[in-house]
């Protein structure tokens, strides 16, 4: 069992590891990495390259986070090792073997890990930070708030531990990998959803 558990998180950081955007936006040409915030995340495929290929890096990175959970169920790994599996693949995405250990901000593959952990918190997650970045125009904002809801959600109804603990991870994650949007967001400098990079 314990090479098994070893198995699936480093396939799940593999999996996370998949840098969908960087791939994207070099088929139109484009270094990602160089653009815009130089993230290599949907945000700023979407700024760089529109709608259509900032969805589809966006579902993508969300899909890596759910089937590293369901790789782990499959493999009859307990739900704690299951969400350790998600969490594996987060980190995969945000450090990436595959791009110099630069990659997105895990956003998208953190909502796919939570919605396959616990749907009714992904639930949650998604109205509230649709709901936030529909009233300020903020990705940011959304994706901070997010993390913080599904933390609180987790705890309002009874969740067991390791998975408050594993919420409360990755909303202070959340918040670290966002500290520069926070520092513009408090100088008026962050840059609204849609607006070109």
């Amino acid at each position: 069992m314990i090479l098994t558990t070893l198995l699936a998180l480093i396939l799940a950081y593999l999996l996370g590891a998949l840098p969908a955007a960087v791939w994207v936006a070099r088929s139109r040409g484009i270094d990602i990495r160089s653009v815009g915030s130089g993230n290599a995340g949907a945000t700023n495929v979407q700024r760089a390259l529109g709608w259509g290929p900032g969805l589809a890096v966006a579902l993508f990175d969300a899909a890596k986070g759910a089937a590293a959970v369901y790789l782990a169920r499959a493999l009859n790994l307990d739900a704690p090792w299951a969400a350790l599996c998600g969490v594996a693949a987060i980190l995969g995405h945000n450090y990436s073997v595959f791009a110099n250990f630069k990659g997105g901000k895990g956003v998208a593959t953190s909502f796919g890990t939570i919605t396959a952990i616990d749907p009714v918190v992904g639930a949650c997650v998604f109205a509230m930070g649709v709901f936030t970045v529909a009233t300020t125009r903020y990705v940011s904002a959304g994706s901070i708030i997010g993390g913080a809801v599904a933390l609180v959600v987790a705890v309002a109804l009874g969740r067991p531990g390791w998975e408050v603990a594993l919420l409360l991870f990755l909303a202070a994650l959340a918040v670290w990998q966002h500290r520069e949007n926070i520092k513009r967001l408090q100088a008026g400098t962050e840059r609204h959803i849609g607006k070109k990079a």
